[in-house]
């Protein structure tokens, strides 16, 4: 994009590429300075300026940008969102979110990804979602971040356990309702927070099946309600703990050791490793461990892929092709063909 001036017009014109094409506009002044700032607040899209961008700091947009999303993300999103541009303020300094450059950006994440891949990866994807946001609210013009390619980071194969080791496991389990609550995200593929936000009227012991619903404080990642049959086993360790409720009625959580205080994801997330480390299994293991290996055993008995979407509550298939290094079966099909 750049300004000139031709004997034919007294004004000076604009030139710019609008879909491969290039286009010529009149700035509608003979002032060079005055067809700068033309130039400035040009919009390609509609021809006519800008939407006036409103100054605002790093720190100031940070608290807004939580404010609007704390009602619709999790805390650990919150988190990460808080740790993002904590991040990217130490290394460029509180200023004006439209004074970033690309320039600077490449750097931060550059440099990032030298400390930390995955870091880089989180703090990219959550500062990119905030800077498109950002566009909408008049603080950008442009969301300079989709001018940066994301960084690639190796994906391993997911971790994943044997119902053989989810039994000792529970042997290195003191608490009986910490034990269900293995039990349950290991035969459910239920996030985290869905089970700790899972109340009595989730679960019909009639159809043998648990709704994962969706209520004023609670939303599922997808912002959907999906449907996951109770295997016979987990039946049977749901129902021991029916005695213990005194109205089911009362949309009371499921998993609780003070009754109607939700327990804390940090706390399930650190007794589940303690559990594991009491068992001398692999360090990699993790609470989020028990959702993978549901997934793995779906997979390695033969179960389509898109099933296995539709239970885990997965957007794309595309998340749940992780799994597909499982289909030892259709692989060695595939080689037989050769």
């Amino acid at each position: 994009m750049f300004i000139f001036k031709t004997k034919k017009s007294p004004f000076y014109q604009l030139t710019y590429d609008l879909n491969g094409k290039r286009t010529t506009v009149s700035t509608k002044t003979a002032n060079q300075k005055e067809a700068y700032k033309f130039m400035a607040n040009f919009s390609r899209e509609s021809n006519e300026p800008k939407e006036q961008i409103h100054f605002i700091s790093l720190s100031k947009f940070r608290d807004e940008y939580k404010e609007y999303i704390k009602l619709t993300k999790s805390k650990s999103y919150l988190r990460s969102v808080e740790l993002s541009f904590k991040q990217l303020i130490s290394f460029a300094g509180d200023i004006s979110l439209n004074r970033l450059s690309i320039l600077t950006l490449d750097k931060f994440v550059t440099s990032t990804f030298a400390r930390t891949q995955r870091g880089a990866g989180l703090y990219y994807r959550t500062l990119k979602a905030a800077f498109s946001k950002a566009v909408l609210w008049n603080y950008l013009s442009d969301n300079p971040l989709k001018k940066i390619k994301a960084p690639k980071i190796a994906k391993p194969f997911p971790v994943f356990i044997s119902d053989i080791e989810l039994r000792i496991i529970l042997e290195h389990t003191h608490k009986e309702y910490l034990k269900v609550l293995f039990t349950t995200a290991f035969y459910t593929g239920m996030r985290l927070g869905e089970l700790l936000n899972m109340k009595w009227n989730w679960i019909d012991f009639k159809q043998n099946i648990i709704t994962v619903q969706c209520s004023a404080t609670f939303t599922t990642k997808s912002k959907k309600e999906r449907i996951i049959p109770i295997s016979p086993l987990l039946r049977s360790q749901l129902s021991n703990q029916l005695p213990k409720v005194i109205n089911l009625e009362n949309n009371s959580f499921v998993f609780t050791r003070i009754n109607g205080i939700k327990l804390n994801e940090d706390f399930i997330s650190k007794q589940f490793k303690k559990s594991v480390r009491a068992a001398g299994l692999d360090d990699k293991i993790h609470f989020h461990t028990l959702r993978h290996s549901f997934a793995s055993q779906l997979v390695q008995k033969g179960v389509s892929l898109y099933v296995v979407k539709e239970l885990l509550g997965h957007e794309d298939l595309s998340t749940t092709q992780i799994y597909s290094h499982l289909q030892k079966q259709n692989l060695e099909e595939a080689i037989s063909l050769l």
